[in-house]
């Protein structure tokens, strides 16, 4: 799979960690459906665009600024990590410690688990083969930074002061303000990194996979020149750089989608021409460590709409502040993006963030009304049912398990399968 988008790994009512705080159970008998539907719209498009995305090119990644489907997905089910969160821990647990050890222990879980999965030990549809080169294993990917947005926003719901109040309209501003606070830590230690950081020259060798040369013994040695500051491009930006020089430049993503850009003249077969700009045959980690700042952000920010779920009755109060939420980040994200803050998934940017967390929004507002509000259920059941799967889901695409298993029935030899065939009859178009 190219870049897989994550699923929700948190439910209305997980009991594993209820166990630390009895307490902070959310009734089973209200359990929000809506959630469930949306967590499994999540999984349908992550299906869709992951499987699809070669053959429609337009629901795919962007190849770096803009929005297409796909960069809507990952913002989706971080969001919803938040709003489960906020209902697993309606109220503060007694046992805050114990709640705490168990957040981290899932949080390790996850990590790991998405090491195994997009880590380079399944090698794809196109290979019966199996194992990685420690050496070379992709540390970070979906599921690690939605274990890094999961214990911060568990954090924040287990150990930060609220201050109730009366529900007013900026009753979630205020009560939750430690919240908005840690939101707006993350973002100014974001926005240092990225901007402050001085990106020097840097030069890199690499196999002959990525190069349309024939192969030398040493591989292939590329310069880029940098030598800047806040350049937000795909070569010289300070995520990468920190990426590289922390998780190592042998463990990223080995096919980073900005290889589709014009400038890199990837081929069909994936190759991408040595008169190419050198940064073009580079590695780069999607989900690397400066951006996952700004994920945590999107979590944190569905806490806030699910805290609106957990602590209101009435369907209009929670639509109204809902949608105040929406518009202040759509309006405010929209604004960044003018003055020139691109709209960037890759680097996660704060646009980004607050324009894909509007879009979450909306779209769980609507699922709600047409669920929760107006009790469409029946039309919504398959999606719910995804939902509340999404964890088996995602393992058998982002392992290809479901697609292998397939393809392991043959006639006479390997190739001579459904899924090649079908792979086959899209290239040929």
């Amino acid at each position: 799979m190219a870049d897989p988008e994550p699923l929700l790994l948190v439910n209305n009512n997980s009991e594993e960690e209820a166990a630390a705080a009895p307490p902070t159970q959310f009734n089973r008998s209200h359990r929000v459906a809506s959630v469930d539907v949306f967590r499994g719209l999540s999984v349908f498009l992550m299906i869709l665009v992951d499987y699809g995305g070669s053959i429609f090119p337009i629901i795919s990644h962007s190849p770096w600024n803009g929005l297409h489907l796909a960069d809507f997905v990952m913002p989706f089910f971080l969001f919803l990590v938040g709003i489960s969160l906020s209902l697993l821990y309606k109220r503060r647990p007694h046992r805050r410690t114990q709640a705490t050890s168990k957040a981290f222990l899932r949080a390790l879980q996850l990590f790991i688990l998405g090491i195994l999965l997009q880590g380079g030990y399944f090698h794809g549809i196109t290979s019966f083969t199996y194992g990685v080169d420690i050496q070379t294993i992709r540390y970070f990917g979906i599921l690690q930074r939605i274990s890094i947005g999961y214990i911060l926003a568990a954090l924040c719901e287990i150990w930060l002061p609220t201050n109730f109040t009366s529900k007013h309209t900026a009753f979630f501003f205020t009560t939750y303000y430690s919240h908005w606070f840690v939101a707006a830590i993350l973002l100014a230690i974001y926005s240092g990194l990225l901007y402050g950081l001085y990106v020097p020259d840097w030069q890199f060798n690499v196999s002959s996979s990525t190069s349309s040369l024939p192969p030398i013994a040493a591989g292939h040695l590329y310069m880029v020149n940098c030598s800047v500051r806040g350049d937000l491009g795909p070569a010289c930006n300070s995520a990468g750089m920190i990426d590289r020089y922390i998780l190592g430049f042998d463990h990223l993503y080995q096919k980073p989608v900005f290889r589709n850009l014009k400038e890199c003249n990837m081929s069909s077969t994936g190759q991408v021409s040595d008169s190419s700009p050198s940064w073009c045959h580079a590695p780069f980690e999607p989900e690397g460590i400066l951006s996952s700042i700004t994920a945590a952000v999107s979590c944190i920010i569905g806490l806030q709409y699910g805290h609106v779920l957990a602590h209101l009755e009435d369907h209009k109060g929670r639509l109204n502040h809902w949608l105040g939420f929406s518009v202040s980040f759509l309006t405010l994200g929209g604004f960044l993006a003018l003055i020139g803050i691109p709209l960037n998934k890759s680097l996660y940017t704060i646009s980004y963030m607050l324009l894909s967390s509007a879009a979450s929004g909306l779209t769980f507002m609507a699922l709600y009304v047409l669920v929760d509000v107006y009790g469409y259920r029946r039309l919504t059941s398959v999606l719910e049912w995804m939902g509340k799967h999404s964890l088996s889901i995602f393992v058998l695409v982002s392992s290809n398990l479901a697609v292998i298993a397939i393809q392991g029935f043959y006639w006479t030899k390997p190739e001579n399968n459904i899924v090649h065939w079908i792979v086959s009859q899209f290239h040929h178009k």
